[in-house]
Parts: structure tokens; C-alpha cells; sequence
């Protein structure tokens, strides 16, 4: 067997995964094998055995399923998926049902099919380490667990107790699992675990309910009741209701996780088992699944492993860093800077200023100390680590300052001269300097620093305590170690980093703005307001083109429009505007409807109450004669997005499809369901896409159309599993 051993030895079959060239253990198709080895030979040895014991042999207990498997599944793989999968749960059930107590000694975490591997132990023994995590992600990636997780945890829990488990991922460490009865001891260390699994068996020789779960001995009852109990019943009646109107229909997992459990509490445990195994036979080999497996393992995994950061330069953590502008920006970056120890100097044009934009990060963490999430200790540690100032001079020995200013080219040249001498400079280190500018390219402004190659872009999004990405923008001139300790020092903060060349608005910036310009054009086109935005609501996004218009307000597109006219006019060239922005521009300049800061945009906001379209954009645009089709809307304003990021890659701007799909769903909120813009594009296949991006071109312009090089470049970077 390779993927597991089989030991024999004084009535204790101890059966340890080890998965060779793997650093983890997986439910690769040799594991399946081995598995049902294994149960046949605890079957032949049962006169001999006192008890089982499950065991790793690596540095976590079990990793799961084997997606790269999923990925290559097709809609006709059903069939053969369903008996995979229940020829693993056949292997489980004669393990856990001969008759012998089975000890799962979990040294580690124990995720998906790890902690399903984990269930088969009657009694289950963890490590005590803050690191490990059990629990069942599957619903996260658009699968659901089908090696009996959902079976077990419901009939463990209870329906409503188990939901957060299932539905939502809800992840747990050892000592939640105690309180749960998930988990029935925790040891020291790892060399305490066979010692008390062995001790366990000891004691329980001659107690046939130690051999036997829960829900298999005879007087079980389910906590809180099954359907048919009038309580969960009227739960149950609104639940789907609840639950569509999170996922809008889009994510078939958690409705299929939701079902599974409900049928499952109302029949024989057997039969429970069968119906979650169809359940996610179906999901297996759907489109959905194989988006978000790509994006929020595969590629995600590429990014938390670095690569896009450059290999050779040496790992940086940042000890100290100056930020340049106290705004909603700077003040949001010194809090996530303090949150993670790291020393923050917050400068602005006069102390009070600054000591604003500190207050911020007391007004954050003061709710986390009202609700008991925080002590004041802690909050006090956290604010003593931000020094607000007026001086430049007590930005000395800053490893990296960041200027948050307005998107001003002259203002941001002159912050850049006045701080760039203060950064660290000693023979084993010289500081670097970042702009988090969200549209201005990085080669232009690193003109006004004495050190280009030392001059990079780290674009975060607002509001900065709850978005995770950052945009590394690599300048003309930039060299590969600021770019690898830009990466670390996002990597520091917590938050994801995607790497990108430069150019005007860079990746998300650009792609975003065609999202938003789109809806506008709509607009103009007549077709009523509440229609663009719902339909882009029903696709996936998470609010409509024209309400995040008026939050990052109208002004500031027509500032973007006015300062590429200028930038387009010094190089002799002329920019021609789309409908969208000149529809925008229009809402400033004509109509002085700047966005909601200024008062209201496409939207009224009336103080106490929920925003309203404002009623004359129906006056003035809306035409009652204008046949529009539900299904363009929806895919002119995902397609829009998508084509903006092919683009890019074929440009160089987007130099790895890991980078734009992690970059449009964090950065832009492209649908999760899509697994990115360009997983959007790989799962329906590039010829299909394409083909209809030249139906889209014709009927609405250019903004679809596809060169060669571009759908060349497409099938070029396309990852096959």
C-alpha cells in the first residue's frame, strides 16, 4: 500500500496515513484503494484486535479530497463520482462498525475529508495547538462534505447547532471541538497520543458502547429534535428562503449541503449517508465547483505561497513604517499596520490632523473592547504603536513609507521629495518608498524620487481594515527586491497581495471602471436605473454599477476623465471618452450631482432612512420605447470586466492568471461563483467567450471586441490540471 501503513501488534491495529511524495495526506484514487485494503484486512484480523488506531505520519493529521482530480471531472463523471465516493464511506463503515473501539489520534489539523477521515474514530484525541483547524470548508470551494460530514455532524449536533459547520465552513480548534463532544481529549504534545489512545482501548475492553457511535446505538435521539418536531419545522419552512437570498441562486453548495442535512435527519442513517453522496456527486461535476476549486484553493495557494514574488531576494519583515496622509486611506493602513506590531508613524500637514486620523483606529478597536473582543490593554498596546505628527523629521529610520495623498501628480511629488530622505539607510539596509495611488501610474510619479528602483505602487482599497487585497504596481524602473519586500509586507499585514506592471488605473482600477461605465451607458441608453441595478445584483456582484458610482463618487471619475484628457493632450493625442463617462460627467457638471459625499448622485440619501434612485433619472434618461434584453444586461456587465482583464494579460499588466482572479473577486467583487475573470472565461471555454464577445461588440460596441493576440495570450496562460 502507498499511501497508508498497516500494523498488527498485540491485539492493536494501527493503521498510519502516509502518503509518499506528498507532504500531505489525500484522497487521491491510491488512497481509495489502500483504504479498502486496509478495512478488508481489520475484517480478517477481528478475532485477533482489541482495538484500531488511526494515525498521520505527517506534520497535520489529514488534508482532504484530491481536487486536482475535481478539476478534471466532466457533467457525464457522475455516475463514477458517486461510486468513488461511496465506496470511500463503505471502507469508513466497516472500519467504525466491527465491533472494536477506533481511536483517531489527530495531530494535527483535519480539514474537509481530513475531518471526515477523523469521525471514523469513536474516540478522537487531539494535540492542544493553536494551528490547528478542523472543520469542513467544502461549501467554501462549491462542494459540500459527502464522506459522511454532514451525516455525522447533524446527527452529532443537532440540525440547527450543526448549521454554521456545514452551511457556513465554521472552522474549529481543539479546544472548541472538547465543547462540542467533537473531540474527547486533548494531550500535550504528539508523543502523548498513542499512550492514551492505547490506555482508551484498555478501559474499554468489555464495553460494547465504546465500540459504537452515537447515532448507531439504539436509544439515540437527535439533539433538538428532527423535522418532524412542530420547533424545527417552522425553522425549516422559512430556511431555503433565508438561504437564497444569500447566494441569489448562484451558488448551488450550500442549498445542496442545506438539503442533504434535512433529508438526512428524516431517514436511516444508512440511507442519509446515500442521499449527501448524490448530493455532491452532482456538485463534483459541476461548472461552479471547478471555478471555485481553481481560484480559492489552487490559486489562492499560489499567491499565500508567493508566486509572483521574485525567488531570490531575501525575506523582509517590516519593523517600522511612515505613512503620508491621514485621511480615510492612511489612517485605515496605520490601523492595519498597529493591529499586526508593526511601529506606524502618521504624518499630516498639521498634528491635529494626524491625531484624527488616529482616532480611527480608537474608534475600531474600541468596539472590539465594548463587545469583549479586545482588551483594553491590548487596544492600548495596539494605539501606543501609531505616532501621529506634523514633522517630517519623525519619519527617520522609516524601512518604507507609503504616501496616501490626493490622486494629485504635483502634491504627490512634493510629499515624496520631503520624506524619501528620511527613510532607513544604513550598509545592510536602505529603505524603499510606495504610492498608493489608485489610478496614476508609477513610472510618472516615481520621476519625482531620487531612487526609482527603489519606488514602488501598493494600492489598497477602502475601506482598509476589511478589504485583503493589495496591488503591487512594479514601475518602468522598479527592481526585483522592492517588489519581493512590498509582497512580504503585505504578506505581514495579513492581507493578499497580486503583483501587476504598470499602467493608467493598473489592473483593478481599469477593470472596475469598466464595470461602473458600463451601468452608466446603460443609463444613457434609456433603460431604467432599478433594472441595471438589480440585474447586476442577480449575476453576482455585490452591489449595482450606479450605487458604486455615487460611494466612490462621481467627481472622481470625472477628476480620472479630466486628468487623462490632460496627460493624453501633453503627448499630442486626443482621448475620446465613452458614453459612460460622459454620462457621468454630464451628472457632475450638468446635473451637480457629484456622488454621495457631496449629498447624492444617482441616489438620494435621506437622513435616517435607506438611499433612494433619484426620481429624475427617470425623467431624463429613461426611455419608455427602448426593448432592452435581460440577458445582455447581465452579461454586458460581467463580460465588460472580463474582456478589460484578457487584456491586461495580453498587455503585461497581469502577469499570472492567479493574480486576476484573486484580484477581480477581492478587489473589484467579480462574482465568487465565477471563480474570477478569467476562470469566467476558462470554464465556458475561450472559443465559446469569444463568440459571444463578437455577438456583444456588434450590438454594443467596441468595449466587447477581442483581438488575435488577445484570445492567442488567453489560451497561452490556461492552467491544465
Amino acid at each position: 500500500m502507498k499511501t497508508l501503513r498497516y500494523e498488527l501488534a498485540d491485539g492493536i491495529a494501527t493503521i498510519t496515513f502516509d502518503e509518499q511524495g506528498s507532504s500531505v495526506n489525500t484522497m487521491c484514487l491510491q488512497w481509495q484503494d489502500d483504504l479498502a485494503q486496509a478495512a478488508e484486512q481489520v475484517v480478517k484480523d477481528k478475532a485477533a484486535l482489541k482495538g484500531i488506531v488511526l494515525a498521520s505520519a505527517k506534520s497535520t493529521f489529514f488534508a482532504g479530497a484530491d481536487l486536482k482530480g475535481v478539476m478534471r471531472s466532466q457533467a457525464s463523471d457522475g455516475p463514477r463520482v458517486f461510486t468513488e465516493i461511496e465506496g470511500i464511506k463503505k471502507a469508513f463503515r466497516t472500519i467504525e462498525t466491527l465491533g472494536v473501539p477506533v481511536v483517531s489520534c489527530l495531530n494535527g489539523t483535519a480539514l474537509g475529508g481530513g475531518w471526515e477521515v477523523a469521525l471514523i474514530g469513536h474516540h478522537r484525541i487531539a494535540t492542544a495547538n493553536p494551528k490547528t483547524q478542523f472543520g469542513l470548508p467544502e461549501v467554501t470551494l462549491g462542494l459540500i462534505p459527502g464522506g459522511g460530514g454532514i451525516t455525522k455532524m447533524t446527527r452529532q449536533l443537532g440540525l440547527l447547532a450543526a448549521q454554521p459547520y456545514v452551511l457556513e465552513s465554521k472552522l474549529f480548534g481543539p479546544e472548541e471541538a472538547q465543547k462540542l463532544g467533537l473531540v474527547h481529549e486533548i494531550v500535550a504534545s504528539d508523543d502523548q497520543l498513542r499512550p492514551r489512545a492505547l490506555a482508551h482501548i484498555a478501559a474499554s475492553q468489555g464495553q460494547p458502547e465504546a465500540a459504537q457511535h452515537l447515532w448507531d446505538r439504539k436509544d439515540y435521539k437527535m439533539p433538538g429534535g428532527t423535522p418532524s418536531n412542530p420547533k424545527i419545522a417552522g425553522m425549516l419552512s422559512v430556511a431555503p428562503a433565508v438561504l437564497k437570498q444569500k447566494t441569489r441562486g448562484l451558488y448551488p453548495a450550500p442549498e445542496a449541503a442545506l438539503a442533504a442535512m434535512v433529508e438526512g435527519a428524516m431517514v436511516d442513517f444508512d440511507t442519509a449517508m446515500r442521499i449527501e453522496s448524490r448530493y455532491l456527486a452532482g456538485l463534483m461535476t459541476s461548472q461552479v465547483a471547478r471555478n471555485m476549486i481553481n481560484t480559492f484553493f489552487f490559486n489562492m495557494n499560489s499567491i499565500k505561497g508567493g508566486q509572483s514574488r521574485p525567488k531570490a531576494a531575501p525575506r523582509y519583515k517590516p519593523q517600522k513604517v511612515g505613512i503620508l496622509g491621514a485621511g480615510m486611506m492612511g489612517s485605515g493602513i496605520a490601523y492595519s499596520q498597529a493591529s499586526r506590531g508593526i511601529a506606524t508613524v502618521l504624518k499630516d500637514v498639521s498634528q491635529e490632523a494626524a491625531e484624527k486620523g488616529k482616532a480611527y483606529s480608537h474608534k475600531l478597536t474600541q468596539k472590539r473592547v465594548d463587545k469583549g473582543h479586545m482588551t483594553a490593554d491590548k487596544q492600548a498596546a495596539l494605539l501606543s504603536l501609531i505616532q501621529p505628527t506634523a514633522s517630517a523629521a519623525d519619519l527617520k529610520g522609516c524601512d518604507l513609507i507609503i504616501e496616501a495623498v490626493f490622486e494629485n501628480r504635483e502634491l504627490k511629488a512634493r510629499v515624496t521629495q520631503e520624506a524619501e530622505p528620511m527613510l532607513a539607510l544604513t550598509p545592510e539596509f536602505s529603505g524603499f518608498f510606495a504610492s498608493n495611488t489608485s489610478t496614476l501610474p508609477i513610472s510618472g510619479l516615481a520621476t519625482a524620487s531620487a531612487k526609482p528602483e527603489k519606488f514602488v505602487g501598493i494600492h489598497f482599497f477602502s475601506p482598509v481594515d476589511k478589504m485583503q487585497l493589495v496591488e503591487i504596481i512594479r514601475g518602468a524602473q522598479t527592481d526585483d527586491e522592492t517588489i519581493a519586500r512590498a509582497y512580504d509586507y503585505v504578506q505581514a499585514l495579513g492581507k493578499l497581495p497580486i503583483v501587476v506592471n504598470d499602467s493608467r488605473g493598473f489592473y483593478t482600477s481599469r477593470t472596475f471602471g469598466t464595470f461602473v461605465m458600463e451601468g452608466a451607458a446603460m443609463l444613457g441608453e434609456g433603460i431604467p436605473a432599478p433594472v441595471i441595478e438589480n440585474l447586476a445584483m442577480q449575476v453576482g456582484m455585490p452591489v449595482g454599477p450606479l450605487a458604486v458610482l455615487d460611494e466612490t463618487a462621481l467627481s472622481l471619475s470625472v477628476h480620472v476623465l479630466d486628468q487623462t484628457r490632460e496627460d493624453f493632450a501633453k503627448e499630442g493625442k486626443s482621448h475620446t471618452a465613452t458614453p459612460g463617462e460622459l454620462l457621468v460627467e454630464r451628472m457632475v457638471k450638468e446635473l451637480q450631482r457629484p456622488g454621495r459625499a457631496a449629498g447624492g448622485g444617482f441616489y438620494d440619501y435621506p437622513a435616517g432612512q435607506k438611499k433612494v434612485l433619484w426620481p429624475e433619472l427617470k425623467t431624463r434618461f429613461e426611455k419608455a420605447d427602448v426593448a432592452y434584453n435581460q440577458q445582455d444586461i447581465k452579461d454586458r456587465l460581467l463580460y465588460r470586466q472580463a474582456v478589460e482583464t484578457a487584456r491586461c494579460l495580453q498587455e503585461g499588466v497581469l502577469t499570472s492568471v492567479h493574480d486576476g482572479n484573486i484580484g477581480s473577486i477581492f478587489g473589484i467583487g467579480f462574482p465568487a461563483w465565477t471563480g474570477g475573470a478569467l476562470q469566467f472565461i476558462y470554464g465556458q471555454g475561450v472559443n465559446t467567450f469569444a463568440k459571444r464577445c463578437a455577438e456583444l461588440a456588434a450590438a454594443y460596441g467596441q468595449g466587447f471586441a477581442l483581438t488575435a493576440e488577445v484570445i492567442s495570450s488567453l489560451k497561452q496562460h490556461q492552467t491544465v490540471y
